[in-house]
């Protein structure tokens, strides 16, 4: 297979060196605006670089492009790849809003391609461990769980990128681009969402940027409740947690590391696998895992579970959190 990538920042850096490693495809060309940046990929990688998205699709005609671009161009572009032929694996958030679900969802039906999104810390070997657990029935029924990070984003984060801190292009802040991973797995874990009341503050960039510093948020379950609470206010960054209160148990996973906390005292840290973190640890270590799980459905036409279905409740819980913190009313979802 041949791959291609548009928009050459950091996060493109974890996906070009997953596919490097994975020895999956080969990486035949970089897109950005700024081309001496694509030009830096393919000192390293090779390929060709381009200042131009479509210049680039007519001239590799690639099998797969990942998009690793601004929050608002990431529905155009997979828009544009999936109408012309091309399997597109896309960088979080999926959409910035209900009317970019709609393009998308609407792209996605009319193609014969693939959808790809990169919600890589399902893929982490903790997050493994702790699914297999709640299958298992060992820990007995969910009663609840919660949901928290804390991060540190400064003036120069936004003012220097050109599009963060802007609600037209970053489509929001906190939630949608930190901590949505940390939603996500609140949803994977606890099943269908059903309803979310949210609300969002600025507390520390007042007046710099549009979008939100904190995010808190209360999500009802079918059978169990979470609380939820993210924020870049904080003065460094450190690795979100998630706890689980279950009957038998509360599970906790912080980072990478797994620990059960039973209810006759004992407290056990499974033996988990550490695999390397391509990017920044608090990111997670799933996104070779990740792109090649993607790459092998592609390859024997088995279905990806984090395509546009099998992510539309996190998307939906993501918009409906916005939507809640907007109008300050609760959002059935």
């Amino acid at each position: 297979m041949k791959s291609v990538i548009v928009g050459c920042g950091g996060i493109a850096a974890v996906h070009a060196a997953s596919l490097s490693q994975l020895g999956e495809s080969e990486l035949a060309g970089f897109a950005d605006i700024k081309k001496e940046r694509a030009e830096n990929f393919v000192a390293k990688y090779g390929g060709r670089a381009y200042s131009c998205l479509e210049e680039m699709l007519d001239q590799e005609k690639p099998d797969v492009m990942h998009i690793c671009t601004p929050h608002y161009l990431h529905v155009p572009m997979a828009v544009y790849g999936l109408t012309h032929g091309v399997h597109v694996f896309m960088e979080k958030p999926p959409v910035i809003s209900g009317e970019q679900l709609a393009q998308l969802e609407e792209a996605v039906a009319g193609s014969d391609r693939r959808l790809g999104l990169c919600f890589q810390n399902r893929y982490n070997p903790s997050v493994q461990e702790v699914k297999k657990l709640l299958a298992s029935g060992e820990a007995g029924r969910i009663r609840g769980a919660r949901g928290l990070v804390t991060w540190s984003r400064g003036r120069e984060y936004y003012t220097e990128s050109g599009w963060r801190g802007s609600l037209a292009t970053e489509g929001g802040g906190a939630l949608i681009n930190q901590s949505v991973h940390t939603l996500d797995l609140l949803a994977y874990f606890l099943g269908t969402p059903l309803a979310v009341e949210a609300g969002i503050q600025n507390h520390h960039l007042k007046g710099i940027i549009e979008v939100e510093d904190t995010m808190e948020a209360y999500i009802r379950f079918a059978d169990s409740t979470a609380c939820f609470y993210a924020t870049t206010a904080y003065c460094d960054d450190v690795p979100p947690l998630i706890e689980i209160s279950c009957e038998n148990m509360t599970i906790r996973i912080e980072d990478l590391d797994v620990t059960y906390y039973y209810r006759d005292g004992r407290v056990e840290k499974p033996e988990i696998d550490r695999k390397e973190a391509l990017g920044k640890s608090y990111w997670g270590c799933g996104h070779k895992d990740c792109i090649g799980d993607f790459y092998r459905c592609v390859r024997t036409g088995e279905r990806f579970m984090q395509d546009l279905p099998g992510m539309r409740e996190t998307i939906r819980l993501m918009l409906g959190a916005y939507e809640s913190a907007r109008t300050a009313r609760p959002v059935d979802l």
